[in-house]
């Protein structure tokens, strides 16, 4: 019986790997799951039935891009036992046959690099890749094969390498309950050919089904506790079309906020009226779902803590800080009983009190202050500007967000002054879109652009209150009706942000529209909108 190409790839890819491995006295530090070169296989697994139905039913992604590679992201469904997975990175455009006019076809696709991950039931058949080798900034497309069965093809790319770089186009979003919307808005963003998407967190809503009339889709599980309740929240969302080729049409670079857990927890403190549970047990069942889901270079976590802040360097042009908001916290201050938004206390205002912890608080700064970039980025949850709300003589705080953490606020400003680049905080979490400059003092030292929900909805009732108080407070825009992403561009001298918005999240598609689009001159002069 002659070979098959299929055979051949999965043969050979092993042979490869094999081959590369020689000489390697372990398998690193790779995570279970994951592979950079990916380790031989062990003499003895647990028996895996075949594969009898296509196991890529959530797609494909990639993530964490650096100079020379990326993490590819899959995980297989209906599977049991080990499987092994090949994956093939593939260059992208003319080759030695030469023009694509001229070969028939739309661009010709050789193979970069390729290598084979055991994807485990410990890692519920999730599998990263962590691909090195590559061209810096470059495009390339990437695939995965197991028994007879080949994923959809992705596109990833490198970033440039050293100080190089005069140009970065990303999306950044947040916020995508399953229940309240369709996903219209990655649909569009599929399309928009950026280099990364940076994702602010609420990936996925842990709550049960809504009671809420005319809810356009709903979950069919109560409020996820366990790994398995987890896993199947994750596996519902990445089920989504939209999503899947919002994710496979560029690199994404991921940080949580508080639903990939448990609504607006701090540290080891659930939300008031939470389920009685062992909240350590339940945090590191999230974490570790979210880890198994997100293209990420992050090892597995091992109980209920993930130190996720880490940078993305785009050459010299551009840093992207990701900060976690919710892992390292202190309780948010006051009566937490009376909900979100209440009056200041003395609690709020202990200089001792922490939104990202110190060894966080001290990162952050170590990387402005060293940064040699001409732009940094603050991929950042919740809003960082100050919104108090005046009622009556009282002034009211969001007391979830850094208005509850005013003393770590001024040491984050103090930070970012000392920045030798531009600034500019990027935002997820309140549902609503702002555009604002960030002072200490009368000093401009940053610019924060508040980005809409993905398919999340701002309470209705109180959008005119938080528009008022917005403005009031100095925002050169606020939104709290639309859902959609911003796209930025940023070049040496500038960057631009433009509020995309669809027009409905009530249906499955929907038509987009480009609400406004604000310019952010190099030399910490502020925002200004250009349309």
């Amino acid at each position: 019986m002659p070979i098959t190409r299929r055979q051949l790839l999965l043969g050979g890819a092993s042979a490869l790997v094999l081959a590369a491995c020689s000489g390697d006295d372990d398998g690193g530090d790779a995570a279970p799951g994951s592979s950079s070169t990916a380790p031989s296989s062990p003499t003895t697994r647990p028996a895996a039935t075949p594969l009898t139905a296509d196991p890529f039913g959530l797609g494909v992604a990639s993530g964490d891009p650096d100079e020379t590679g990326v993490v590819l992201w899959t995980r297989l469904l209906g599977a049991d036992g080990d499987h092994d997975v090949v994956w093939e990175v593939l260059h992208v455009g003319p080759g030695p046959s030469g023009p694509a006019e001229e070969r028939g076809d739309e661009r010709e696709r050789r193979v970069a690099a390729t290598g084979v991950v055991t994807a485990t039931a410990a890692t519920g058949h999730a599998v990263h890749a962590v691909v090195d080798g590559l061209d810096a900034d470059s495009w390339y497309e990437y695939r995965f094969l197991t028994g007879t069965f080949t994923s959809p093809r992705g596109r990833t790319r490198t970033t440039p390498r050293g100080e190089d770089g005069d140009r970065l186009r990303f999306a950044f979003g947040s916020c995508q309950d399953w229940q309240r919307g369709f996903y219209s808005a990655h649909e569009h963003l599929a399309a928009e050919a950026v280099d990364v998407v940076v994702f602010l967190g609420d990936y996925i809503y842990e709550g049960g089904p809504t009671g809420a009339e005319g809810a356009p889709r709903r979950v069919d599980a109560a409020e996820v506790i366990t790994l398995e309740d987890y896993r199947g929240r994750y596996a519902l969302y990445r089920s989504d079309p939209n999503l899947q080729a919002a994710h496979a049409a560029a690199p994404w670079f991921v940080v949580w906020d508080d639903h990939e857990v448990d609504n607006n927890y701090a540290g080891m403190i659930p939300e008031p009226g939470a389920p009685d549970v062992d909240f350590a047990a339940r945090r590191a069942a999230a974490y570790r779902a979210w880890w198994e889901h997100m293209p990420t270079r992050l090892p597995a976590p091992d109980g209920p803590d993930l130190p996720i802040h880490r940078a993305l360097r785009w050459g010299g042009l551009a840093t992207v800080l990701g900060l976690d908001g919710r892992q390292h916290r202190d309780e948010q201050p006051c009566d937490r009983g009376g909900g979100d938004l209440g009056a200041g206390c003395e609690e709020r205002d202990d200089p001792a009190r922490s939104m990202l912890g110190a060894e966080q608080e001290a990162w952050l700064a170590e990387e402005l202050s060293s940064s040699t970039a001409a732009w940094n980025v603050i991929a950042n949850q919740t809003i960082f500007s100050p919104a108090g709300i005046p009622v009556g003589p009282t002034e009211v705080f969001n007391r979830d967000q850094w208005d509850g953490y005013p003393a770590a606020r001024d040491r984050a400003l103090d930070a970012m002054a000392a920045a030798r680049g531009d600034v500019v905080i990027v935002t997820g979490d309140i549902h609503a879109s702002a555009v604002a400059d960030v002072r200490r003092g009368d000093e401009v030292v940053a610019v924060e652009l508040v980005g809409p929900a993905i398919s999340s909805s701002f309470p209705a009732q109180y959008a005119d209150l938080f528009e008022a108080a917005a403005d009031a407070a100095g925002a050169a825009m606020v939104d709290a009706r639309h859902n959609g992403y911003v796209v930025c561009e940023v070049a040496g001298d500038e960057m631009t942000a433009a509020y995309r918005y669809v027009d409905t999240v009530q249906e499955p598609t929907s038509a987009i529209r480009t609400a406004s689009t604000w310019r952010i001159a190099a030399g910490r002069v502020g925002v200004e909108p250009l349309a």
